[in-house]
């Protein structure tokens, strides 16, 4: 019996947010994976090995007329999200493979439906662009593949979501994300300080209210415009965020000193230029830059705009389905290996005796914090 269903066109299928996709979108879609290195190893798709960098995905000209031939939507969920890569790479990554992605489009006369960031609309200033590139060559490279988007003679639609939590109900994420690990450090009593002030918000939805909307949004014919998937207005404050990691940390022991918070101007004038002085350790230093490079980007003083609730995108989500999401993916990650496996929920309030190393870093994070 011949397949009745649309096949869709999926990249990052093995990423955060693709294995979401794929539950979301095969009771109505046929999926054909796109993956470069990592296989998808999911039975109910079919895969097959491209290179978003290379032209025409780096198959011959008649393997990629073939694919846009059973192509009916295209999904461009991939993207270079490594900070730590070289910014030309990262630019390349995200640009030349939206690129390639609408141009199969066009050949397939598909409409193209483009992952990208709601924090397109957080741009860094010159001095946290200077600091941290790999944030900028990303943020950057997301605007300007929006932009290929709009100038692109396949009909385009434009997804941004915010923070991509794992699983609203359990927790589960295909991929331990940046901001999950800072969390995790909030619980643990590693992050003395936070770049922010109490009305700074930090916007994160679960990866199955993304994925819904996503899917509603190809089932309902939609061949346009650009949607935010985002908390909106029902968004966690920073404060709330932090209050829940430490009620987390409750189940563990004793709840860890609340990180203090620093105005963004006190980040640069002050903190990270102590951190990254020669007396701090480099591993307390990496840690530290690389908190503070997700917190400036990801939070943000006034709230999104969010298109959940609307036609054909999904439902809204309120602040205490957030909160209780958190608390579900902090559960999640402290099964992981770096989480809380095999703390005691009775555990004592004792330190064990640490390297010198580890010594000193806690010595100096209660300087910091004091």
């Amino acid at each position: 019996m011949p397949e009745s269903r649309p096949t869709v066109l999926l990249t990052g299928g093995t990423g955060v947010l693709g294995r979401a996709l794929i539950d979301e979108l095969l009771p109505d879609f046929r999926i054909v994976c796109l993956r470069h290195r990592t296989p998808v190893n999911d039975p109910r798709v079919r895969e097959l090995r491209a290179d978003l960098m290379e032209p025409r995905l780096g198959l011959s000209g008649a393997e990629f007329t073939r694919l846009a031939a059973e192509t009916d939507l295209v999904l461009h969920s991939a993207a270079a999200t490594n900070w730590q890569w070289e910014p030309d790479l990262i630019r390349r990554a995200n640009l030349d493979g939206t690129r390639t992605m609408l141009d199969l489009a066009a050949l397939a006369g598909s409409p193209f439906f483009h992952m990208s960031t709601a924090f397109v609309a957080n741009p860094l200033a010159p001095e946290e662009q200077e600091r941290f590139p790999g944030a900028a060559a990303y943020l950057a490279s997301k605007t300007e593949a929006e932009q290929a988007v709009r100038e692109a003679p396949a009909p385009g639609v434009i997804m941004r979501p915010s923070v991509v939590m794992g699983d609203s109900v359990t927790g589960l994420i295909a991929g331990m994300q940046g901001l999950t690990r800072a969390l995790g450090a909030i619980v643990k009593g590693q992050v003395p300080v936070m770049p922010g002030g109490p009305e700074s918000r930090i916007d994160m939805v679960p990866q199955d209210v993304v994925a819904r909307a996503v899917g509603d949004l190809m089932r309902g014919g939609v061949t346009g415009g650009e949607y935010w998937l985002t908390a909106g207005s029902e968004v966690l404050l920073q404060t709330e965020v932090i209050d829940a990691c430490l009620e987390f940390a409750d189940r563990y022991g004793p709840r860890p000193h609340p990180p203090r918070l620093i105005p963004l101007e006190s980040v640069h004038r002050l903190l990270l230029p102590l951190i990254e002085g020669p007396t701090f350790p480099e591993s307390l230093r990496r840690r530290f830059h690389t908190y503070a490079e997700l917190l400036l980007v990801f939070q943000r003083a006034l709230p999104f705009e969010s298109s959940l609730g609307t036609p054909h995108c999904g439902r809204p989500v309120s602040k205490e389905e957030l909160r209780q999401a958190l608390v579900s993916n902090l559960v999640a990650w402290a099964a992981r290996p770096g989480g809380m496996r095999g703390r005691q929920r009775t555990q004592p309030a004792t330190v064990p005796a640490a390297p010198q190393e580890v010594a000193q870093e806690a010595v100096q994070a209660r300087e910091l914090a004091s």
